[in-house]
């Protein structure tokens, strides 16, 4: 069977009037269908914009990326968007909810964007709300939900579109230890549910609950093998 998402050789230069930065360099990666994938690395190794180029973010200067045998970056940029909102769901450190949304707005939004029935994307959001354990709490708003539950709602809206592939770039970062061990505990809930995962972590913790563990150092993927799986905390 052939891998979900192939990365070939890519290469992403960022380039000031004072300077160039090599943020990637001859990067290789295969992610087969169902696999969690967790990408760490120090401050400026190059994991975020790993990230972005794969999910067809930002534009490479190298290389090639693949997802479903489809090359992202000879699409032009209107057919990357759509691919991205058919195929892709993203999860970020900073929630990015609208404040004045309540909870299932929030997830029916990215659906309605993609042209999506208006009544289809709501039983869609209610349906991804539910599954993410926030199913008493869909009309609530942003401020009125604890930041795990913000997260949570995050996640939904990622899911709502039925994605190929979610990235997730440090979806713990701005949770307590408790509430990020619940959080990552409903993403390996989802990826023994099939979702196919790659997620950006500094968190030792965090990148051990996932299948494999990519590290990187200055641009370039210095391990790939099986993570060990700890308990947080």
């Amino acid at each position: 069977m052939s891998p979900l998402l192939v990365a070939e050789r890519v290469c992403k230069t960022y380039r000031t009037e004072a300077e160039e930065v090599a943020a990637l360099r001859d990067v290789d990666l295969e992610v087969a269908e169902g696999e969690f994938v967790a990408v760490m690395g120090p401050s400026g190794s190059g994991k975020t914009t790993l990230l972005n180029c794969l999910s067809g973010l930002d534009d490479i200067d190298a290389g090639r990326v693949l997802l479903d045998g489809r090359v992202l970056h000879d699409m032009s940029d209107s057919e990357r968007t759509r691919h991205r909102a058919s195929s892709m769901g993203f999860v970020f450190q900073q929630f990015n909810l609208i404040p004045v949304l309540d909870a299932v707005e929030n997830a029916e939004l990215p659906l309605l964007l993609a042209g999506v029935s208006a009544s289809e994307a709501r039983r869609r959001a209610v349906e991804t709300l539910e599954r993410v354990g926030l199913g008493r709490r869909v009309n609530h708003r942003p401020p009125e939900l604890s930041g795990g539950e913000q997260q949570r709602v995050t996640i939904a809206r990622a899911l709502a579109g039925r994605p190929r592939v979610v990235w997730a770039d440090e979806p713990t970062g701005a949770l307590d230890s408790e509430t990020a061990e619940g959080v990552v505990g409903l993403l390996r809930e989802l990826h023994a549910d099939g979702l196919t995962l790659v997620l950006v972590t500094h968190d030792e913790d965090v990148g051990a609950q996932a299948q494999r563990l990519v590290r990187m150092r200055d641009g370039r993927i210095i391990s790939d093998a099986p993570a060990v799986v700890t308990a947080i905390g």
